[in-house]
């Protein structure tokens, strides 16, 4: 698999379209496999963290007070992702904190968000859920850390990715997979999973 930025960040909140904003990010890069770099950093947005997303993440308002401001730390992990395919669990959320910060910017992605979620859900129905620890578990992957926190996270997402290119490589047959394969395969409704795999596997 060419070279993949799997990112992770913590924030205030459920979306940027309700005020929130992101607390720390985190981006493993992948590629043939490996992971050949990494990126963390907790960010000041100015917002406060509110009790009950301390409790789950760890990261205090006192954490992020003393970290770089969010606009200094997205200019930099722009810039170390440039135009590199991105990836994410549950990509709907990031990709939605990722364009917001980068809006603030006045810059814009320009690539596109792979979901290993979706993948894990075509790919594993029989998993007991599909978040990431519970799938980390399942599958057997390595322990990264501390869950609900961005290196942590984007390391696991950085395994299961490595386990889904695995599956489709050795159980469905497929000489190839990318990124885009991973875009178009998510979006493929389960009924029909196999034969498009089957189509994939014949070219």
């Amino acid at each position: 698999m060419e070279r993949i930025a799997v990112i992770d960040f913590e924030t205030t909140g459920i979306s940027p379209n309700m005020g929130c904003r992101a607390t720390e990010i985190a981006v493993v890069m992948l590629e043939r496999g490996e992971i050949v770099g990494r990126y963390q950093s907790l960010m000041n947005a100015g917002l406060p963290v509110l009790g009950f997303v301390a409790s789950l993440t760890g990261i205090t308002t006192a954490m992020v007070r003393k970290a770089p401001p969010a606009a200094e730390v997205m200019a930099e992990v722009a810039e170390f992702v440039g135009s590199t395919p991105l990836l994410a669990h549950n990509a709907s959320f990031d990709q939605k904190f990722w364009d917001h910060e980068l809006s603030l910017l006045r810059r814009e992605r320009v690539q596109s968000f792979a979901c290993s979620m979706l993948m894990a859900r075509r790919l594993f129905p029989g998993a007991p859920n599909h978040k990431l620890g519970t799938l980390t578990q399942w599958a057997r992957l390595p322990h990264t850390g501390q869950a609900h926190r961005a290196m942590a996270d984007a390391e696991m997402a950085a395994n299961l990715t490595q386990h889904l290119a695995r599956e489709l490589r050795e159980r469905h047959g497929l000489a190839e997979v990318s990124h885009g394969l991973f875009c178009t395969l998510q979006k493929v409704p389960m009924a029909k999973m196999r034969e498009v795999l089957q189509k994939h596997r014949l070219g």
